[in-house]
């Protein structure tokens, strides 16, 4: 069968707009597959396509920030009908009903889908959509969407020149602050963005999305205790959407020797991470339960580790640890024997 044409709009329960950008997801027969994201309105189009290519990741060891780890891991390329399939959206702090595509899809090429809904998670006190948004006047908003289409189209120069105007324009535009910072980390100018963040912050303190890349930037830096203090600010606005603060916050306190909390976050984090778009969690998982002894444990979630995982270098890295967990569970079972005896 061949490729068709979807469209519709995202939009929430309480009619609040949208000022990020959803990300619309298709899932057939439990695949999960990015598709496309949202316009300033809310609005998406999108080719369905009835074959997948593999998608891999790169990821390296417990203290690797690069933006890769967060990647989904690889999956064999499929064959796909939409007939199996469901379309929902997905934004942080932010439950959406699904569409069943059989019952809204005709053989047609083209065809809208009507509306996605979204519906706000009790338990997030944090937002993804910045209240300040709203006030910013239209030449502000202007230059912002100037932005976010020159960021579609990889332009990233010219995205941040946007972003620079709509922040000189309205001083008070978070969501314009956190992209400028995005772009500026992108540009390896990690001073402009943390400024960036921390404006944003000190314009919208629950704006979620701010605390990640500061989050970020202090875990590339090691500062241990940023990361543990920023991660938890954002974990109590959102404790369901960012399981890569998780994951922050459980290295940020594996290396202050902070165990315990260490290994709930792991968990936590893994908990939320229904996707495995962080294997990692489990790799730091199986590096904490090593500290604490538990070294049965520990080789399960290495196991798992390397089973999530694809690179050379992953895959190295696991089976060396699960060879040290080996060893040690060896020389801890020694004194055990002698004492029977």
């Amino acid at each position: 069968m061949g490729n068709i044409f979807l469209s519709g709009q995202v939009v929430s329960d309480d009619g609040t707009p949208l000022t990020e950008r959803a990300t619309i997801q298709s899932v057939c027969k439990g695949q999960k597959r990015d598709e496309a994201h949202t316009d300033s309105h809310g609005h998406f189009s999108f080719e369905f396509v009835t074959r997948t290519s593999a998608m891999t990741g790169n990821n390296a060891g417990i203290e690797d920030a690069d933006s890769s780890m967060t990647n989904p891991t690889s999956s064999r390329g499929t064959q796909r009908d939409w007939r199996d399939c469901q379309l929902q959206a997905l934004l942080p702090g932010f439950t959406s009903e699904t569409i069943e595509l059989n019952s809204r899809v005709s053989a047609l090429d083209r065809n809208d889908l009507g509306r996605i809904v979204l519906h706000r998670n009790e338990q997030v006190q944090g937002t993804t959509i910045s209240a300040t948004s709203a006030a910013a006047p239209s030449a502000a908003k202007k230059a912002f969407e100037k932005g976010r289409d020159q960021e579609r189209k990889s332009q990233w120069d010219g995205a941040q020149q946007y972003f620079e105007k709509a922040v000189q324009i309205y001083p008070g535009y978070a969501v314009a602050w956190y992209e400028l910072g995005r772009m500026q980390m992108r540009k390896q100018d990690l001073a402009g963005a943390r400024h960036s963040f921390d404006q944003a912050l000190a314009a919208d303190p629950k704006f979620a999305s701010p605390y990640q890349g500061v989050a970020e930037l202090a875990f590339r830096a090691r500062q241990w205790q940023q990361v543990v203090s920023v991660t938890e600010r954002l974990l109590e606005l959102n404790p369901v959407n960012f399981p890569d603060a998780w994951f922050f916050n459980a290295v940020g306190n594996y290396f202050l020797q902070n165990f315990e909390s260490a290994e709930k976050s792991a968990r936590q984090g893994i908990k939320v991470d229904e996707q495995h778009a962080i294997p990692k969690l489990e790799y730091v998982l199986g590096m904490i339960l090593m500290e604490k002894h538990d070294y049965q444990q520990a080789f399960v979630h290495m196991q798992q580790y390397l089973r999530l995982v694809h690179s050379t270098t992953d895959v190295n890295e696991a089976q060396k640890q699960l060879a040290q967990i080996a060893r040690l569970s060896a020389t801890a079972s020694v004194p055990a024997e002698a004492e029977k005896k």
